[in-house]
């Protein structure tokens, strides 16, 4: 078992010497603190000062860091202090240590908050236009490497977009089919629920015809997607930029927009309006349930009612919308894969980030839709 540490004071010719002794670690903190601030108090500022470490047993980093501590104490001191016969073996700990910032670290400004929130709202403006700028840079590359196997069909992977395919369609149906099943029974419900108090339980069909086939359908089913499919894009993407495979494919001269991101994209472009199409149904489906369940509207009506509310263009709203959300979220889910820095914290923000921001533009381009066909009256 190592000594106790010591550290012991006695006059010399030259001035005053410390002898310190036995094992200066981090295991004998309390002693050790107080030997050394005892020591700092009284020894004479006036005479030098020699720290004998000849008969030290043990020490590392906390040890050395108290040794320097009492070195830097005595620095305003008239007489000089210096250390001695330290052993060869922890010589290389000591220098590290000493060689660290002698000075505190400067207190902040205490900023004005004004200016505070105007360089945040800079700072935030900046950020924005950087990911705006990214985005664009990803549709473009998008539509040149479509461009691409446009010239030479050849290149198009399918083999790879049927893989991608069948993990963000067809794997996507029952989870599609049960929460659309269910958004359409809950607006159906509370339709019946309220409209009954005016005796205009017939006008519930219409709503949910209307709002399923327009706008809960597909907005419902890309949220859907931009959860469960966007999310998986970053991830994997950031995983292969994280294991240096992007570069890899580089090296070998071949375009990763052309082998990892354009299957993806048309994979996602096709499978969101087939989901859209199942999840209005399965939604209505739902509604017709409710409405004779709990309605007491028996399936005839419902569907004869429903043929006399929804018109082809209500349908043909809703699937138009649907392509054109499929490349938002899967751009921006490429987009933020490739920001990937290195690390899994990054993977991770760079993942929600892909999620916040696909569902934000989802609803942004949902209300741009809205606005365009009220004004073609569609």
């Amino acid at each position: 078992m190592a000594a106790p540490p010591s550290l012991s004071a006695r006059a010399v010719p030259d001035g005053v010497e410390l002898a310190a002794e036995g094992a200066w670690t981090v295991s004998h903190a309390k002693s050790l603190d107080g030997l050394v601030d005892k020591a700092a108090r009284e020894t004479p500022p006036n005479r030098p000062l020699t720290i004998a470490l000849h008969r030290i047993t043990a020490l590392d980093t906390y040890g050395a860091w108290l040794i320097e501590r009492l070195v830097r104490a005595r620095s305003n001191a008239s007489g000089g202090t210096r250390v001695d016969g330290l052993p060869e073996r922890y010589q290389s700990l000591y220098d590290k240590i000493r060689g660290t910032e002698h000075d505190a670290a400067p207190v902040p400004k205490e900023q004005n908050t004004l200016v505070a929130q105007v360089e945040a709202l800079g700072e935030a403006t900046g950020r924005f236009g950087r990911q705006l700028l990214a985005f664009t840079a990803m549709l473009g590359a998008i539509f040149a490497s479509l461009g691409r196997v446009l010239t030479d069909p050849k290149s198009f992977r399918f083999t790879s977009t049927v893989h991608h395919l069948d993990r963000v369609c067809w794997q996507a149906v029952p989870i599609m089919l049960l929460i659309t099943f269910l958004i359409g029974a809950i607006i159906a419900q509370q339709g019946f629920f309220h409209f009954r108090k005016f005796g205009a339980d017939a006008y519930v069909v219409d709503m949910v015809g209307i709002l399923v086939l327009r706008e809960i359908g597909v907005l419902i089913v890309a949220i859907m997607i931009a959860g469960r499919s966007g999310s998986a894009y970053t991830a994997e993407l950031g995983s292969m930029k994280m294991r240096e495979e992007i570069d890899a494919l580089r090296t070998m001269g071949r375009d990763p927009m052309d082998v990892l991101i354009l299957p993806r994209i048309v994979a996602l472009v096709i499978a969101l309006p087939i989901l859209t199409f199942l999840g209005a149904m399965s939604a209505l489906y739902g509604g017709g349930l409710v409405a004779w369940a709990y309605g007491g509207m028996s399936p005839d009506i419902y569907i004869e009612r429903l043929r006399e509310a929804v018109s082809i263009t209500h349908f043909q709203v809703g699937m138009i919308k649907a392509p054109f959300m499929a490349l938002i979220i899967g751009a921006v889910a490429c987009a933020q894969g490739l920001a990937v820095k290195g690390s899994a914290e990054s993977l991770g923000l760079e993942t929600t980030s892909s999620v916040v921001k696909s569902i934000f533009l989802v609803i942004v381009l949902d209300g741009l839709f809205a606005v365009f066909f009220a004004s073609v009256d569609m």
